[in-house]
């Protein structure tokens, strides 16, 4: 079976590298460009000229759910004149944390904390980033705690090497199988990756 090319649109570039670590996991996709600008402004703008795109070459764009009520709201608001069927236009709910958090037993390895306190349900987070800063607080090694999460009094949401330190996880620990029981939206992501075929105009 041939592989399917895809373009790539993710918020930032911890997002850009679990999407990139599934996509690879699934063999079924050759990844062609990556558009990443710093958050979900960036690709709301672009997303009507990719959709369009997506006639020629698929897309997966990858979004946080963030405040919206629910997906489909996200995305009705941003794709109102209708989606072509090859934008695959997926949201983590929350924010894709929460898929990371939903590997729970290698997230607790990974920080050197007990499983139990990472959280159960992190797609029930309204907050599932600042839940996986706090708990970086507690991570056995220094250099972990400090480079997930800000200084005390600091107004930053994040530490100084948030994305690197995450990405290592999601490239050398992350379960993607552990991780799908744990987070329905990560789950309903992998069913359309595997089920996607492209329509060719």
């Amino acid at each position: 079976m041939s592989l399917i090319p895809i373009n790539l649109a993710t918020e930032d570039e911890l997002s850009e590298v679990v999407l990139r670590r599934i996509i690879t996991s699934l063999g079924r996709f050759t990844i062609g460009a990556a558009h990443r600008r710093g958050g979900f402004g960036y690709l709301r703008s672009r997303i009507q000229g990719w959709n369009r795109a997506a006639k020629g070459l698929p897309f997966i764009v990858l979004t946080d759910l963030d405040r919206y009520r629910c997906p489909s709201q996200l995305i009705m608001e941003w794709l109102p004149n209708g989606r072509h069927e090859n934008l695959l236009c997926r949201v983590a709910v929350r924010e894709v944390e929460s898929w990371l958090l939903a590997d729970r037993r290698n997230f607790a390895a990974f920080l050197g904390v007990s499983e139990p306190l990472v959280p159960c349900d992190p797609d029930t987070l309204a907050d599932p980033k600042a839940a996986l800063v706090e708990l970086a607080r507690k991570a056995r090694s220094r250099d972990l705690r400090e480079s997930i999460a800000p200084k005390k009094g600091s107004t930053a949401k994040q530490g100084p090497d948030y994305n690197a330190c995450l990405s290592r996880f999601v490239l050398t620990q992350w379960n993607i199988r552990a991780a799908r029981s744990g987070s329905p939206s990560l789950h309903r992501a992998l069913v359309r990756f595997k089920q996607f075929r492209p329509v060719w105009e």
